[in-house]
Parts: structure tokens; C-alpha cells; sequence
């Protein structure tokens, strides 16, 4: 994936940040209105909304992390709570039964572990591994423990009947349905945020090709502007081309060829790919050459820097935000809950 920039923000961060968040994206979607009034420059007004553009791609990343903090103490609790209740079947105390079916089966650790550990925090041991021997035992036997406990309540989970209803963070993104592919009423749509010039955004059309083919009628793909111009030259000029192409009718054709062959970007080239189109040129290069579409490319990247994206290419498979080139199965993945949601809600309605 290709960046403007990297954020790092600790957890702590996390926690006095979650209530601005929060304020600036109820349910992942800015506020309409401006918000409220925080400085005043020069006479200028600056209000809470102005925030987003600055604060985007750090906001998702919060967002997220609170997701995965709460997604890992929620995997912890229902761990909890399907041991207490399998303890309480046999009639034992939960301490009872980890210690009969977990603890006294976890084995010593070996001289092997127990060398390999040593060498590893040997730099701050500065003692003889003889001498912390029992030590280093005991710690490796606590962990082996440790994850044998994880182990056995992930399957009493396996054999449990349980429902997470716990979701990661969304948010709410736009786009032109002139530039989409697959079917207008599928009820999942993956918004890309992309880049002409980009090797990755390359890399990643083919499993987007193969969603839409495995997907037929249940995945479309929608497709917005985001040319990193400090980084590729050409792409901003070439981001204005589709547009020009799509004015013609041929956006998908000419995005196709753009991908293929990322040479021919310059603007010689980009008006040979119109012409092997089959595109008015004449047409085609006044748009180009007039800029007419600069402003949509740029409402393009203003709207993808507020919902978080901050390289390229950037998802939003119903709103849950992918960061980078993934594998399919990372795609397919949300892919099928998002469809496992709809049909839910269909059931729903149904039972209506």
C-alpha cells in the first residue's frame, strides 16, 4: 500500500480521544451541521466539523483500536463465562475444573524452552542460566498454562451457541453510481479510493474482479479518485482522464486500460488510450485539457481524507474501512457477514 503518511497513537491516546470521536463521527457519518464554534481566527470562524479533514485518518485508526481492545476482552469474557458454566454443570468451582482438565494435563517445559528463553532476555537477565533456572521454569509453565486455558474456552465456544453482535467501526462513504460495477441493488457495495499510478491499486484489481465474479448480484464495486500527488505525478491528470472517459460512456474501459499499462500516463498517452477506444478525441482532450473535472477529483480526495483514508487503494465494504492491498479471503471475509447481516434483516422483515 502507498501512504502520505503513517500515524502512530498509543493506547493511552485512545481513551482520552474516544469522546471527540465520538463527536465528530456519530456512527461513522460527519455531522451535517458545522458543530460547535472551538477558535476563531482573524475574525474566521473555525467549528468542530473543520476537524475532519485534519483528523481523519487519525480518527479511523482510534476507532479501531477501541474496536480491537473491545473485540479482545470480549473474546476473554465469553471464554469466562463458558467455563463458569460448564463448571457449574459438573457442580465444581470453576478454579475445579481448569485445574482438572487444563492445568494438571500442561507438561514442564523442556531444558530446550527453558535455553531458548534464556537467550532471548539474556541482556537483561546478567545471571548465569543455572541460577534462574527455577525461575525461568516457572515463568514458561505459567504461559504454557496461560494459553492452555485459552485453548480449552475457545472449544467450549466451538461447541456453544454464540452470537457477537459487537461491529466494527463504520463509516459512512459516498459514491457516483455512474462509476460502479456489478448490480445497483446488491446489498453489499465495496467503495475504492484509487489511484492510476499506484502499483498496488494494480495489484488489487484482480481480486476485486474475482469478489465481482464470486459475488454475482451480491457485490458491487464503486470507484472514487484518490491521486497521491506528492508521491505520483501523473496521477492527478490521470484521475481528471476517466472522468472525461465516463463523460463518453467508457469509464470502466478506460480505467482498465490505465491499469493495465501505467506508462502511458503522461498526457500523450492518456489521449492514445482514448483514441484506441474509440472516444471523440477532439472532445476528450478539450475536457482534459480544461481541467473540467479537477474540482470532482478533488471532492473525491477531501472525501476520502475525512472518512479516514490516507494512501492508496483504500476499502469501505459497507462502511468497514480496509486498509491497503488484502488478501481475498480477508475481503471475503466481511463480504460474508455483511450478507450474513442482510439476510437477517430480510428474515426480519419478512417475519413482519
Amino acid at each position: 500500500m502507498l501512504r502520505l503518511r503513517t500515524v502512530s497513537i498509543s493506547v493511552s491516546t485512545l481513551l482520552s480521544c474516544c469522546m471527540f470521536a465520538a463527536l465528530c463521527f456519530a456512527q461513522g457519518k460527519p455531522q451535517a451541521s458545522p458543530g460547535e464554534l472551538i477558535a476563531t481566527v482573524a475574525g474566521q470562524p473555525i467549528y468542530e466539523q473543520d476537524l475532519a479533514a485534519e483528523l481523519g485518518p487519525k480518527l479511523l485508526q482510534l476507532r479501531n483500536q477501541e474496536y480491537q481492545m473491545k473485540s479482545m476482552a470480549l473474546d476473554e469474557l465469553i471464554r469466562k463465562k463458558l467455563i463458569d458454566a460448564e463448571a457449574q454443570k459438573r457442580g465444581i468451582s470453576a478454579d475445579k475444573l481448569l485445574e482438572h482438565e487444563v492445568d494438571s494435563k500442561v507438561a514442564d517445559p523442556s531444558d530446550a524452552e527453558v535455553e531458548g528463553y534464556y537467550l532471548a532476555v539474556q541482556g537483561q537477565a546478567n545471571q548465569p542460566l543455572q541460577e534462574i533456572k527455577p525461575q525461568i521454569q516457572k515463568v514458561l509453565k505459567l504461559l504454557k498454562m496461560q494459553q492452555a486455558r485459552q485453548q480449552y474456552g475457545n472449544a467450549l465456544r466451538a461447541k456453544a451457541e454464540t452470537s457477537v453482535l459487537l461491529r466494527p467501526p463504520k463509516v459512512e462513504v459516498g459514491h457516483d453510481p455512474a462509476r460502479v460495477r456489478g448490480e445497483a441493488k446488491a446489498p453489499v457495495t465495496i467503495v475504492e479510493f484509487s489511484d492510476f499510478q499506484c502499483p498496488y491499486c494494480k495489484k488489487a484489481e484482480a481480486i476485486l474482479k474475482d469478489l465481482l465474479v464470486k459475488y454475482k448480484g451480491q457485490v458491487k464495486l464503486a470507484y472514487r479518485d484518490f491521486p497521491l500527488r506528492a508521491l505520483h505525478p501523473q496521477a492527478q491528470l490521470a484521475a481528471e482522464a476517466g472522468r472525461c472517459a465516463e463523460e463518453q460512456g467508457k469509464f470502466w474501459e478506460y480505467h482498465d486500460a490505465l491499469l493495465a499499462d501505467q506508462s502511458k500516463l503522461d498526457g500523450a498517452g492518456l489521449v492514445k488510450t482514448a483514441q484506441t477506444l474509440g472516444l471523440n478525441e477532439k472532445s476528450f482532450q478539450t475536457c482534459l485539457t480544461g481541467g473540467k473535472f479537477k474540482a470532482q477529483v478533488e471532492q473525491d480526495v477531501q472525501d476520502g481524507t475525512k472518512a479516514g483514508v490516507n494512501g492508496t487503494p483504500g476499502f469501505f465494504i459497507n462502511g468497514e474501512f480496509v486498509n491497503g492491498t488484502q488478501t481475498e479471503a480477508e475481503f471475503e471475509k466481511i463480504i460474508e457477514r455483511e450478507l450474513a447481516i442482510s439476510r437477517d434483516r430480510t428474515s426480519i422483515r419478512a417475519a413482519r
